[in-house]
């Protein structure tokens, strides 16, 4: 037993040796970083959260190979159609949370927390990487191109992480990165940037939270939104000094016409931009919709549909420029067929026997029926319902001879056909005669088989064919035909602005941007005392000092001087004397 407590003893000793060997050296190895004798201070967040950037739109942009048997497709149409990948959620909400994580850490200048961060974020990016996500899109990481290109990003957003623990945090922070310089450049992007959504909202929250201050968060904001307005005045006076304009000179051509023209341009098209989108869209970028269906039925109020059929495939036949000019020459409705092109118009052929049995019985019902509104016109409606179009429905009368042909025919003492007419058919107002140019009447017959001795029943259903004044008898067309007009509709790309309309998109787009132009133009007068302001570069250093004893914890003082800036826009006097230029200039 002692033996044996002597050998558990001395396994214990090297056990502990061996993870003191390994232990020592890597904490050796955090703890020099953490407390370098000397390191020179540098500040790569701005390219970090670049590339962080970078990586959400790959993100966005390629989420189809973040999904399970996910093909490539449009963005818009898959969040259309209320369909998001699971994996691709997950990997939004990370990189978006790393992205506010990593900017608390620098704010708070926490290297414990950073080295932290991202031994975390390795380990947990390659896992995520190599072992789950092939497992959830079912694509190993060598064919996921897109997950390759993220991958490789994101190994550059390591090596500038490992570069910033090397180096350290710097001591202060002072404004945004784009506002080092005052140039042109550094102005369009940093308006860039405010006018990302969101964006300028949310990093002034966030630095609020994780920055000692003694403003409120609507203190915090007003110094935001102070300094952003001086950078921009420091920006403009800037190009004024570069780019001096003599006094007593009219502005250069050039100037006029490339401002005020693109202007002018601007807001002509955005007048006319609903007009010109629908218009261009059905004629430039329509696409041709042809139907896949037609079905046509005939009713009697009250009973049983008198005849059903419907027309598909080898039954829908477009018609052909030699056919185009035909018709456009038979007819002399051309305003209204030039908007159509041949490819446009579809010539459906209805065949003539009805696709059910007359199956009404007995048929004495409707006999009655008949006989009682002999001395009235009678409804009958005629439905033709398109498969991609809304169903669109008639309704013709039945003079008295065709209601005494149909009741003869039910009783089975004629087998002729009947005549269906319309009443406009014979007007001759010419209005009335145009109105009804491409319609033709129709005639109907109830076709009888030989009594079934089984069942006891005659077999009956109706034929329907057109009737051509230059036919007779069997010479009539076998078929009914009918001449459906296709109206372009907008390609995908741009039906989440062509559904709209052009009332919905005056409403929705004209409207909002004219009201915020106008705001422009109204607001330019209130805004005199603080924007035309000659030298910004007090108040610019009134702003800097704020930054700088906050940084260095000096907060009472932070305090005094924001009452100061506050003071000094609060007095026209005050201001005009901070910001008068000096006299050695």
């Amino acid at each position: 037993k002692q033996k044996m407590k002597q050998l558990i003893l001395k396994a214990k000793k090297l056990v502990i040796k061996i993870a003191l060997q390994i232990y020592r050296p890597i904490r050796q190895f955090f703890y020099d970083i953490i407390h370098p004798e000397y390191s020179p201070v540098c500040d790569v967040y701005a390219l970090m959260f670049l590339v962080d950037v970078i990586n959400f739109i790959i993100v966005i942009f390629g989420y189809w190979a973040f999904g399970k048997h996910s093909a490539a497709a449009d963005i818009t149409e898959s969040l259309s159609e209320d369909q998001v990948p699971e994996a691709f959620l997950v990997m939004l909400l990370i990189q978006f949370g790393t992205m506010i994580v990593d900017r608390a850490i620098y704010l708070r200048k926490t290297m414990f927390g950073k080295c932290v961060f991202q031994v975390v974020l390795v380990f947990g990016i390659h896992f995520w990487m190599f072992f789950i996500l092939p497992g959830v899109t079912e694509r190993r990481f060598n064919r996921n191109h897109v997950a390759q290109l993220w991958y490789l990003v994101k190994c550059v957003y390591f090596g500038l992480s490992a570069y910033q623990i090397k180096c350290g945090y710097p001591n202060r922070v002072l404004g945004n990165f784009l506002t080092k310089s005052y140039n042109f450049v550094n102005l369009f992007l940093f308006q860039g940037f405010r006018m990302v959504p969101f964006l300028t909202e949310l990093r002034a929250v966030m630095d609020w939270v994780w920055t000692d201050t003694t403003l409120s968060l609507s203190s915090w904001i007003c110094v935001e939104d102070l300094y952003a307005n001086v950078f921009i005045m420091k920006c403009l006076r800037e190009s004024e000094k570069k780019y001096p304009q003599p006094s007593g000179q009219k502005k250069k051509m050039i100037v006029k016409y490339g401002i005020g023209g693109c202007i002018v341009f601007i807001l002509v098209c955005i007048v006319w931009f609903p007009l010109l989108l629908m218009s261009l869209v059905k004629s430039v970028a329509g696409v041709t919709n042809q139907p896949l269906d037609v079905s046509v039925t005939i009713t009697i109020s009250g009973y049983e549909s008198l005849f059903t059929m419907s027309a598909q495939q080898r039954n829908l036949i477009p018609f052909s420029p030699a056919a185009y000019n035909e018709l456009a020459n038979q007819y002399s409705a051309m305003q209204f067929i030039v908007n159509y092109s041949p490819e446009d118009i579809v010539l459906a052929k209805i065949k003539s026997n009805a696709s059910l049995l007359w199956s009404i019985s007995p048929a004495k019902q409707i006999v009655q029926m008949l006989n009682g509104t002999r001395k009235e016109p009678m409804s009958v409606f005629f439905f033709c319902s398109i498969s991609v179009f809304k169903m669109r429905h008639g309704k013709e009368l039945l003079l008295v001879n065709t209601i005494e042909g149909i009741v003869h025919m039910l009783n089975g003492s004629i087998t002729p056909f009947t005549n269906i007419r319309t009443m406009l058919s014979h007007s001759d107002k010419p209005q009335d005669v145009d109105k009804m140019a491409f319609f033709r009447n129709i005639t109907i017959k109830l076709q009888q088989l030989a009594l079934n001795s089984s069942s006891g029943q005659v077999t009956e259903w109706w034929v329907i064919q057109e009737w051509n004044p230059t036919c007779s008898g069997n010479a009539c067309s076998k078929n009914m035909e009918l001449i459906i007009y296709n109206d372009k509709v907008s390609p995908s790309s741009l039906g989440f602005l062509a559904g709209y309309g052009i009332v919905g998109l005056y409403m929705s787009v004209v409207l909002v941007i004219g009201k915020f132009i106008r705001e422009f133009f109204n607001g330019i007068s209130r805004s005199i005392m603080f924007e035309e302001l000659p030298n910004v570069d007090r108040i610019l250093k009134l702003c800097m000092d704020i930054f700088l004893v906050r940084e260095i914890g000096e907060l009472e003082l932070e305090e005094q001087l924001f009452a100061k800036l506050i003071f000094l826009y609060r007095s026209p006097e005050t201001m005009i004397k901070w910001t008068r230029e000096s006299k050695k200039q």
